[in-house]
């Protein structure tokens, strides 16, 4: 037989479209084309791939070869071609029966002695080939991850010759069976170690339980991170289907998988990081950290010393969940549905309102420095917290908070209210959350003041109404009243918590 087809899969993004290997072999010179939109990693497989066959002690066809790789317009990168290419070969010089490949995939890079080097993206892989309801021939470094895809038969290899030999029928290779664990131990970071800060650990039940944004102000030292880091420990379990979305976005950027899987990812950026670092891009577009936070935390720590610029491409995402890179060449959707948490001081020393140090910024140095932080940004920010220093006594008290598993049960009923719904507090749309809150006619003529002597725009109003709907679901109230409505307005008022007032 001189043509052979051999399924693989292209890596773009989260998604993994089919991609059939053909090899013809012709009379003619000796030599190998390789077509089909190939970058430099694929180009290069050429010689990879010889000598792996040779080394392995395999006929290397002395034939005039033509390799494509369809579809044509379908860009193709990453060594993950090597294998499908080699057993091609092998195929189409008569050293393995065609059949053999029937409804099977396969995927890895060959060293050049025929040993199976593992490829990023194998969960997505392994996703897409489980739809197609076909096997999967993976290096063995990558079962793991793609066994996690579930009711897949992935046959892992070490070498180039295990395969062959699997499929001659001579030593089958035994399915890989997942030993992952269904969901990995919650950090031990619990609530009970912050000491004082009631309103700052209220503000972060509210969040947790109706998925809204969160920012901490306040002096250093005063717990804003160690309260931030305890979000995700309060937070629902993730399901199974969030799971393998959180797990294919680290797969997808060659991050390890098992010993994180079943957490909510907390992600925490320095604030050096680039607009691409944080939302994603490049020349061959790949996540950033609102990609890899998906399902989890977003910690922004020192808000006000990321540029400007870098904050602003979060404003589509936080609000859409999802992030849409387009380049000349390339285009990818990701996943961003995070929740961020920010923290920042109240000047540029830190010490404004801190009754410890005196603040020695001066107004203008605090009124740009606040500047930095947009209103659109700051609209899309639901609860904006003060976390003052705290007391001596607080610190040295010895009888500890309320644990993290106290407030995620009382987080958990809230949710099951929310999903009686079909969304939670943070994504209701403006009709259903009219409906939801229905306030009367009393409740909506003070708001509507209130809302006039704050200017609060139209966005922040909708987010005091769902902070409202999310506080009423932690009291078991069917509908907000105006002890919620007001506790709600006090989380937007940040020029009074920044001024010191």
């Amino acid at each position: 037989m001189t043509l052979a087809i051999v399924r693989t899969r292209a890596g773009l993004g989260l998604e993994a479209p089919e991609v059939q290997v053909e090899v013809h072999l012709a009379n003619g010179l000796p030599g190998m084309t390789l077509v089909g939109l190939p970058e430099t990693a694929v180009r290069e497989s050429r010689e990879r791939v010889r000598s792996a066959l040779v080394n392995a002690g395999f006929d290397f066809p002395l034939r005039r070869i033509t390799l494509n790789l369809a579809p044509a317009d379908l860009p193709k990168d990453g060594g993950r071609f090597d294998l499908p290419i080699a057993l091609g070969l092998l195929v189409a010089s008569g050293q393995l029966p065609p059949e053999a490949l029937d409804d099977t995939e396969s995927a890895g890079e060959l060293a050049l002695d025929g040993t199976l080097r593992p490829v990023a993206g194998a969960l997505p892989l392994a996703l897409a080939t489980r739809a197609a309801g076909r096997r999967l021939i993976l290096p063995r470094a990558n079962a793991e991850e793609a066994a996690l895809a579930g009711d897949i038969e992935v046959l892992p290899a070490d070498h180039l010759l295990e395969v062959v030999a699997h499929l001659l029928g001579q030593a089958p290779i035994a399915p890989h069976r997942s030993s992952c664990p269904s969901r990995s131990p919650e950090a031990e970071l619990d609530l009970a170690e912050v000491r004082g800060q009631h309103q700052a650990r209220r503000a972060l039940e509210v969040a947790a339980a109706g998925g809204h944004n969160l920012l901490l102000a306040g002096p250093p030292g005063t717990g804003k991170t160690m309260l931030a880091s305890r979000l995700p420990g309060i937070l629902p379990p993730l399901t199974g289907d969030e799971a393998l979305e959180v797990a294919a976005v680290r797969s997808v950027c060659g991050l390890p998988i098992a010993e994180h899987w079943g957490r909510r990812p907390f992600r925490s950026p320095h604030h050096t990081a680039s607009a691409v670092a944080l939302v994603g891009g490049g020349s061959r577009p790949r996540p950033g950290e609102i990609s890899l936070a998906h399902h989890g935390v977003l910690f922004l720590d020192e808000l006000p010393e990321f540029p400007r610029q870098v904050l602003e491409v979060m404003r589509e995402p936080m609000e859409s969940g999802t992030i849409h890179i387009a380049r000349a060449h390339h285009e990818r959707r990701y996943p961003a549905c995070f929740q961020l948490v920010a923290a920042m001081n109240p000047c540029p020393c830190g010490h404004l309102g801190d009754p410890r140090r005196a603040c020695h910024c001066t107004a203008a140095q605090i009124q740009r420095y606040q500047a930095r932080l947009s209103g659109p940004l700051l609209d899309r920010i639901d609860l904006q917290v003060e976390v003052p220093a705290p007391s001596a006594e607080q610190l040295t008290a010895q009888a500890p908070g309320e644990s993290s598993a106290a407030v995620r049960r009382r987080v958990l009923a809230a949710r099951a209210r929310q999903r009686a719904r079909g969304a939670l507090n943070a994504h209701l749309a403006g009709g259903a959350l009219e409906d939801a809150c229905a306030l009367g006619g009393e409740d909506r003529a003070w708001l509507a003041g209130v809302l006039e002597r704050l200017q609060l725009s139209a966005r922040a109003f909708h987010r005091v109404l769902r902070v409202a709907l999310t506080l009423a679901d932690l009291s078991g109230e069917p509908r907000p009243g105006r002890d919620q409505l007001i506790e709600a307005i006090g989380y937007r008022q940040l020029d009074r918590l920044l001024s010191g007032g």
